[in-house]
């Protein structure tokens, strides 16, 4: 009886619905597919830096998982805008998607550059430039979550929550940019060009991507697969939990009016 029950439900669901179920979950399949193999490059197949040895391979996460970070906040932005021109809930759920996989990404790549800093460093934390503003950012999204659950009101809840979270898109450009702008951070750039001038500090503990086999292959296909499809099937996820979240609210209301 239960599957005859199963089966009429599914047969019940939108044709739309159950394609965009088999899309999410075969890109889900993908996804893990393409970040294990992106592990077995930077883990694995690519050599060992020759400055910094093995602790180097955190950057084959490090790095991906700000890109990831970096798509997940411009949904938010996207989100954001979208809502306040439509007033369509849809677009407010991907903002929030977009803010709460976007702090998962980003508190990846501030752990894994921490635990990377103790052996280079020899510290666990510093207020170098780059960690600063990447720890502001991770805080200013953390208060976009406070903001959201301090307003009662549904319509100024999300009102708020639309310019809050374009505003706080900033912090994004400055943490990405602050190591080209900042001549006295310690930070490394992996990606562009470097410092040289003996004075500056922007060169310290860095790594030269072609002076190690295989290391850009295992940067750009593990930042392509955090970029591309780890952020939107993970918001994807999050937006039909915020959905059925929303279906079930309502259900609560119509049996509370009845």
């Amino acid at each position: 009886m239960s599957a005859a029950v199963a089966h009429s439900a599914a047969e019940s669901m939108p044709r739309s619905n159950r394609m965009g179920s088999r899309l999410l979950i075969f890109l889900s399949i993908l996804t893990v597919i393409g970040v294990l193999i992106g592990l077995y490059l930077g883990l694995i197949a690519a050599g060992t830096d020759i400055e910094q040895g093995e602790v180097q391979r955190l950057f084959y996460i490090h790095v991906p998982s700000f890109a990831g970070a970096f798509v997940a906040f411009s949904a938010t932005v996207v989100g954001g805008i979208a809502y306040l021109i439509t007033r369509k809930v849809k677009w407010d759920a991907l903002a929030l998607a977009g803010v709460e996989i976007g702090l998962a990404l980003a508190a990846i790549n501030l752990v894994t550059g921490s635990v990377w800093a103790r052996p280079i460093w020899n510290t666990w934390w510093n207020w170098d430039p780059r960690l600063t503003s990447d720890a502001i950012m991770i805080l200013t999204y953390a208060a976009y979550l406070m903001l959201r659950s301090g307003i009662d009101n549904v319509d100024t809840r999300r009102r708020f929550a639309s310019v809050y979270g374009i505003l706080a898109f900033s912090t994004v450009l400055i943490t990405f940019l602050i190591i080209r702008i900042r001549p006295d951070t310690i930070h490394p750039v992996v990606i562009g060009p470097v410092l040289t001038d003996a004075s500056m500090m922007a060169t310290q503990g860095d790594f030269e991507l072609n002076a190690t086999p295989g290391v850009t292959s295992a940067v750009a296909f593990g930042s392509a697969v955090w970029s591309i499809l780890v952020p939107w099937v993970l918001v994807w996820w999050r937006i039909r939990l915020e959905n059925v979240a929303h279906r079930v609210t309502a259900m609560r209301v119509k049996v509370m009016e009845q």
